[in-house]
């Protein structure tokens, strides 16, 4: 999508970037330039992702293990991140939490968890990096990833929706506050896309995969290359102007089940044809009257 070079001179860190979304955008960053460092609680999956990456693109990778929740951890990260590569200007926050479950069946351990994940997460990384970028004057973007029901609330979910709807404000909140470093916050809100992580939690069964395909316009997920496409441009040079914007990416899945008539796409050609004459013998009469 972007010309090779892109980043050439940039150093990136992406969050939870050993498998999934993160691997996939850091594996893009990476190929388009960037010095890119990965972190993940998990030294096995981030030291494994780190070489996976660096021999893919033949560009150097770093792998960080900490924990996003715990802000010295963040820290000890981030120094070792500056001493090897430099300050990072291109912070992706995609580090998550998630299970499926019904409100009254959680209980403040499982809720304030995800949430610690998600929203205290964000903020952490974003506090470590964006003061050193701020001290050492350097302008960058912060990419968070949120999700479409953060926007709509959605049942089941409630601990992811309510953090990820925090970490969609704080990119509208510091869009404005630090756009005057020349620090921009821009978002993505994916709709679904078959990652195995996201989906042994969310669909473990695979029972409710034919219905989110069936929900979606385009009749099938999101690819992870695609999401890692739309990453690298919003955090390029190309994208300068983009500040303070979240891009839902769900195949249009949202705005079809926001339609109040969207399902009349399941009426079948000959019904059309005997709605179109119904509407038609009614207006007729109308006239004649």
């Amino acid at each position: 999508m972007l010309p090779r070079g892109t980043f050439d001179g940039k150093v990136a860190l992406v969050t939870g970037g050993g498998t999934g979304l993160g691997k996939g955008i850091a594996t893009k960053l990476s190929d388009l330039g960037a010095t890119v460092a990965i972190m993940s609680r998990k030294q096995g999956v981030v030291d494994l992702a780190a070489q996976e990456i660096q021999e893919a693109t033949g560009n150097p990778v770093i792998a960080l293990t900490g924990d996003v929740r715990d802000a010295e951890q963040v820290k000890l990260a981030l120094d070792k991140l500056q001493d090897k590569a430099g300050i990072p200007t291109i912070v992706v926050n995609n580090a998550a939490g998630n299970f499926i479950s019904p409100f009254e069946r959680l209980n403040a351990k499982g809720f304030g968890t995800i949430v610690d994940i998600v929203l205290k997460g964000t903020a952490n990384v974003t506090l470590d990096a964006g003061k050193r970028m701020i001290q050492h004057e350097k302008e960058g973007v912060f990419l968070n990833i949120t999700t479409t029901y953060a926007e709509t609330g959605s049942g089941y979910v409630v601990p992811s929706a309510a953090a990820k709807a925090g970490v969609s404000a704080m990119i509208k909140s510091l869009a404005v506050e630090w756009g005057k470093y020349g620090i921009r916050f821009v978002g993505i809100a994916p709709g679904p896309i078959k990652t195995k992580g996201a989906f042994d939690r969310l669909d473990p069964s695979g029972a409710f995969e034919e219905v989110m395909l069936q929900n979606n316009p385009l009749k099938r997920f999101g690819e992870v290359d695609e999401l890692a496409n739309l990453a690298s441009y919003m955090t390029s040079d190309y994208a300068s102007w983009l500040n303070g914007e979240i891009i839902r990416f769900d195949g249009g899945e949202t705005v079809s089940n926001a339609g109040e008539f969207n399902m009349f796409g399941s009426v079948s050609k000959e019904k059309w044809d005997d709605l179109e004459a119904t509407i038609r013998e009614s207006n007729a009469k109308g006239k004649k009257k």
